[in-house]
């Protein structure tokens, strides 16, 4: 076990606790088992869950029930041109009676602009009167229907009253759960902080993913009547099935303009690739996500696929089941009126909205057809005249092809004239990047109130890992900010917990390297994101909390056990995690440097920390923000504004600096006279050279 040499503060809370036990799409494949929710889906406020246990995503068959008129009624013929909200209600549950007026305020907002509401009684007890007085008191416009089968508690899984269904005009679920989080078991505010639906159905409207698409909904649990009778299971087809898995998890890279080879937006395309698009999502390869399904929290559910990841890519069991069963029944097309509508995605190169400033590197960098590039580090001042706070960032290649990775620093003003601080900048990746981009990750948009800082005067040092794929071409990227009016509530960093110092040994199968950190203040970790070469293996946070301190009780935050050099992703946090001062969090990676690693350069050699891909590198970074911090009060933050102190490099950076003469040691001749009293603090034996000796006692 090794402590880094620098401090590191990070951020939280607790993770999904209510993500209802069984996926909506499960339904289709074996009989239901509806059980009654835990109380904790029933009576804690509400937050979000992972959509895709909730059934988001997926095709809304038809279900009907009993009109105030007696004459059965089905949603369908209640939808909206746009958009259907299915709102359950009931006049005896005192949390549907609060949300009423809220419910009757929401449909008068949006009905001019094509979303209709469907109210749902699923109380089973209500009488035709009430049900009447309650429509005439709170003025709802929509179509209302008792149901008396459970017909719409069997179709969406229904689990509590005052569940709300966001529906689009092709049948497809794009929100479920809570009106708002106004009301709840306890409780009830002046406003809602949360206004789920309303900021579903404006995100719908625009043809884009709810940012929340899921949350559980406070109210009576309904009870499911062991006589209804279960739906029947359809057939899967194209149409209604398998084009809604495509949308959800392929088409963001595989479509037109997309990062994918080549696009799976249609029947024809999906058909002709349906044994390889089966053989890479059973062996997990596709869509890229490496997460285990462990959960971070110790109130994560236990039921279900529920996710603590906002980001997660994974495909759930049941959409596995239904590719295999569509591919073993002939890749049925189904019928086209049950396609969903097509996902829109923003136009142009800017996923982000259009920025408020671009900085791009002066000159194209040539990228050779083919062998290895060394990393291109490129200095661009910003000159802004006052520190900005940014919301948003993306990294844009001109070539994306020939683009492995890219971090970007921010560096004061002084790097353009100190030759010294760029070389810092070149070597130091431990230190916490502002921007990155790698492969499954270009951009990011922080959540309301929260941004990071540039500094008046900021340089922003790039530095960029190119990859010839046999074809010389020139790359000049850029990156675009967005830029917040206003101070934010809370400061995102990024940090590192790293080992400059591991040694990998020759023909290791399974090598172990760790780092672990003390976190010195009370902090709330947002993100991860781990990084190693072509010879990791795995990687795994753990935090040890001040309770457990002297123990070898380790909560695993994050786990992944099978990492891909090719697709680094950042793993957000669908809720933040507290970290108390005193806490540790340890990082563990594993190496294959043995011959039976295929992308292995060299199983005979000892591999110690280097840029290159044919090195290595141990880095678990995290994005986190500090609890008691004021960002409206720059005076208390510090001159160079981050919580990591001073450290010392490793010995690898520094030969990188300073090794002029690349004999793999540094002479005391070689430092710049500034820096030799900090050369002699190292030189132990006073032999005026370093190497590693001098820096493994």
């Amino acid at each position: 076990m090794r402590l880094s040499t620098f401090a590191l503060i990070f951020a939280g809370s607790l993770s999904c606790r209510a993500a209802l036990a069984a996926s909506w799409f499960e339904l289709r494949w074996q009989e239901p088992n509806p059980q009654v929710p835990r109380a904790a889906n029933v009576v804690a406020p509400p937050s979000p869950c992972d959509a895709r246990a909730l059934g988001v995503g997926r095709y809304v068959p038809d279900a009907a029930g009993r009109g105030l008129d007696g004459a059965s009624q089905s949603w369908r013929s209640g939808r909206g041109a746009n958009l259907t909200v299915v709102a359950l209600t009931s006049v005896t549950c005192p949390l549907c009676r609060k949300f009423a007026p809220s419910l009757a305020r929401i449909e008068a907002t949006y009905a001019d602009q094509g979303v209709r509401f469907v109210f749902v009684n699923v109380s089973g007890t209500d009488t035709d009167e009430a049900m009447q007085a309650q429509v005439a008191a709170q003025g709802f416009r929509g179509l209302y229907v008792a149901d008396t089968d459970q017909q719409f508690v069997q179709t969406l899984q229904a689990r509590t009253t005052t569940e709300v269904f966001v529906i689009d005009a092709g049948n497809t679920l794009v929100y479920r759960g809570a009106i708002s989080d106004q009301h709840g078991i306890g409780f009830s505010h002046d406003e809602p902080r949360q206004r789920y639906l309303e900021r579903a159905l404006d995100a719908a409207l625009r043809r884009q993913l709810p940012e929340i698409a899921a949350t559980h909904a406070p109210g009576c649990a309904i009870e499911v009547d062991a006589a209804a009778a279960p739906r029947a299971a359809a057939n899967v087809t194209y149409t209604r099935d398998i084009a809604r898995i495509a949308q959800n998890h392929c088409v963001e890279c595989h479509r037109d303009g997309g990062v994918g080879p080549f696009a799976l937006n249609s029947y024809e395309a999906v058909a002709r690739r349906a044994t390889m698009i089966r053989t890479v999502t059973q062996d997990g390869l596709m869509p890229p996500w490496f997460a285990a399904e462990a959960v971070v929290g110790e109130d994560a559910p236990a039921m279900g696929h529920a996710s603590p990841w906002a980001n997660d890519r994974s495909l759930a069991a049941s959409d596995k089941q239904a590719i295999a069963a569509w591919i073993d029944a002939g890749k049925p097309r189904g019928d086209d009126a049950d396609l969903p509508l097509p996902r829109e995605f923003s136009v142009g190169e800017w996923s982000i909205g259009t920025p408020d400033a671009v900085f791009q590197i002066p000159e194209p960098i040539a990228v050779k057809a083919d062998g290895v590039m060394a990393y291109q580090n490129v200095l661009v001042p910003t000159n802004l005249t006052e520190d900005k706070w940014v919301r948003g960032a993306q990294i844009v290649p001109t070539d994306k092809a020939v683009v492995h990775h890219v971090l970007v620093f921010v560096l004061p003003e002084a790097a353009l004239r100190d030759r010294a601080v760029r070389r810092r900048a070149a070597t130091d990746e431990a230190r916490g990047f502002f921007a990155a981009y790698v492969p499954g990750n270009d951009a990011v948009v922080y959540p309301a109130g929260m941004a990071k800082r540039l500094p008046k005067g900021s340089v922003l040092a790039f530095q960029i890992h190119y990859t010839p794929n046999g074809t010389a071409t020139r790359d000049q990227l850029k990156i675009g900010f967005v830029f917040g009016e206003q101070a934010p509530r809370h400061i995102v960093r990024t940090a590192a917990v790293a080992d400059p110092r591991i040694r990998i040994p020759p023909g290791a199968p399974n090598h172990e390297e760790s780092a672990e950190i003390r976190v010195p203040a009370d902090v709330k970790l947002l993100a991860f994101l781990p990084h190693l070469h072509v010879r990791g293996k795995a990687f795994r946070y753990e935090l040890q909390r001040p309770e457990a301190a002297g123990s070898d009780a380790r909560q695993v935050v994050l786990d992944v056990p099978r990492y891909d050099f090719n697709w680094q992703l950042r793993y957000l946090l669908r809720e933040p995690l507290d970290v108390p001062r005193g806490s540790v969090l340890r990082a563990t990676a594993w190496y294959d440097n043995s011959a039976n690693n295929p992308a292995n350069p060299d199983p005979g050699k000892t591999v110690r920390w280097g840029p290159q891909t044919h090195d290595e590198m141990m880095l678990g970074y995290v994005e986190y923000y500090l609890v008691e911090e004021d960002p409206s009060r720059p005076d208390e933050l510090g001159e160079d504004r981050t919580p990591a102190g001073r450290r010392t490099p490793s010995f690898e950076q520094l030969l990188q600096q300073f090794d002029t003469n690349g004999d793999d040691r540094i002479e005391r001749d070689e430092v710049p006279a500034g820096l030799r009293r900090r050369f002699d603090r190292l030189d132990r034996n006073e032999d005026r050279v370093l190497t590693r000796e001098d820096f493994a006692t």
